[in-house]
């Protein structure tokens, strides 16, 4: 374990590797599932995908007809309960530790992201990741009484590469005067103008989530009727802090709840109006996320374009920063969407090539070490002046010197100058320090009297002031002697 410190006293404990990006793969049940084409590993870590040659195309045919693609897992008819188990506990457990998390779904249009991401609200056992990670949280915090732990929240959308804050609709919040600018410091990225949220408990949590998701942005489409037309991001801001005061540490963390737009082709869906313009904003910035992906997978590239749209410069933090990745590919199992799933599957092949370095967010919190080392101090006084005590020394006082001292010191080195006092005792560093000051303070005096009494015998004349000092020679000269003794003044 290594520990570094930046510019804004702010430290980390980095762990000993890198660990990659974990990918997994959730398949859409469907009851025309694509048995001959797709086909699963037997670890439910791999998809193998195998397309007919077309015999069409003549004798010679290039035509690539396999696929095969490595994942940390396949989840195919698997429940919300299991989803959550195998994608998103270990990375919300470990934020309570210190560790920033993010999670997203990403996929085509009506693949399930959101389903997967925020459930279903009819059915308690449908719940999300979402909802899962609040209720984890509390209950964490609940098992904890020896820490003071605080929860925030806030919602962004990302419409149209315009940034929305979705729980501006609450009565104590408003609108914002100015529009939300995404802000880089040496703490990371942060929404300029995104409203947070203290939550002391979990109804409250739940409360801003489905006040934030009657306000997302959805419209019918050929492959889902409610289609999410927005990118939104979820952010759980936690900030632990010992109940022991002595302890001056604290660490914070944050999880980032990623449930992008889903991407499709516009050929094929026949999107028109809104829908289109939407869809193309849409498939931009999904293809700039790709971009970022591709270069954050290559080690010889040095520029990353997180910049070239919202939604990569707001995930700079998330993507291959200091934290927990997981991306979760929601695709079709229909060979009618194929084309799409190879896709997808693709992105997730090199999001797996990407690393990180999860590191622990630790800071101190100032007013408590102040208090510690007032503690610390007093301490070594009594400590001082039991070892006085038992060394027969008279008691000495280590507080800051007053008037009174500093004089009585002043006039002891006064006194061993003149010879009246043969040497002065020696108490602590303090009253050292304080005898030496005293020697350049009685020197300083006694130069200053000296040059006193020489102006007061003697016309002194700088020894520059050529005009004065011909004038002086002129009348030695004349006078045979000089009436008043005088003197060139400089060394």
């Amino acid at each position: 374990m290594k520990r570094h410190k930046n510019g804004n006293n702010r430290y980390f404990t980095r762990m000993g590797t890198r660990k990659k990006v974990q990918a997994f793969v959730r398949v859409k049940p469907t009851d025309d599932f694509a048995h001959e084409i797709i086909k699963y590993g037997d670890d439910n870590k791999s998809i193998d995908i195998h397309l007919k040659k077309d015999t069409r195309r003549g004798v010679v045919n290039n035509q690539q007809t396999d696929w095969s693609f490595k994942l940390d897992g396949v989840l195919h008819d698997a429940s919300q309960d299991l989803v959550y188990e195998t994608v998103a506990r270990d990375a919300v457990s470990q934020a309570l530790d210190g560790y920033n998390g993010t999670i997203m779904c990403y996929g085509q249009t009506g693949a399930g992201k959101t389903y997967t991401m925020t459930g279903a609200t009819e059915n308690y056992k449908h719940r999300g990741i979402l909802p899962r990670a609040l209720q984890q949280v509390f209950r964490m915090i609940e098992e904890r009484p020896t820490h003071a732990i605080t929860v925030r929240v806030s919602y962004l959308e990302i419409y149209n590469e315009n940034l929305f804050d979705l729980l501006s609709t609450l009565p104590y919040v408003g609108p914002s005067v100015t529009p939300m600018t995404i802000v880089e410091s040496p703490q990371g990225v942060f929404i300029k103008g995104l409203s947070v949220h203290l939550t002391s408990q979990e109804e409250d949590a739940f409360s801003l989530l489905f006040e934030g998701e009657t306000n997302r942005i959805i419209a019918s489409h050929t492959m889902n009727k409610n289609s999410s037309r927005s990118h939104c991001i979820f952010t759980i801001y936690m900030e632990a802090h010992s109940r022991t005061l002595s302890d001056e540490k604290y660490i914070t963390s944050k999880i980032n709840l990623v449930d992008l737009a889903g991407s499709e082709r516009l050929g094929k869906t026949g999107s028109e109006g809104r829908v289109l313009k939407e869809a193309t904003y849409i498939n931009k910035s999904l293809s700039f996320l790709e971009q970022a992906i591709i270069a954050l997978g290559d080690q010889k590239r040095d520029h990353i374009p997180f910049r070239q749209c919202k939604l990569t410069h707001a995930l700079k933090d998330s993507l291959g920063g200091n934290c927990n990745m997981v991306l979760v590919t929601n695709i079709y199992g229909e060979a009618a969407q194929l084309e799409e799933t190879l896709s997808s599957l693709r992105f997730a092949s090199r999001m797996k090539l990407v690393t990180t370095e999860p590191a622990i967010n630790e800071k101190y919190d100032a007013e408590r070490m102040v208090k510690n080392l007032e503690k610390e101090l007093a301490l070594l006084k009594q400590e001082l002046a039991i070892h006085d005590s038992l060394s027969n020394r008279t008691l000495v006082n280590y507080d800051p010197m007053d008037e009174i001292q500093i004089a009585e010191i002043n006039s002891q080195v006064r006194r061993y100058l003149e010879g009246t006092l043969d040497e002065i005792d020696i108490i602590n560093l303090r009253q050292i320090q304080e005898v030496f000051n005293q020697f350049r303070v009685v020197l300083s005096q006694q130069e200053q009297e000296v040059e006193s009494a020489l102006r007061r015998k003697y016309t002194l004349i700088d020894k520059n002031d050529f005009a004065a000092i011909s004038a002086v020679q002129k009348h030695l000269s004349k006078k045979g002697r000089c009436q008043q003794p005088c003197e060139w003044q400089g060394p």
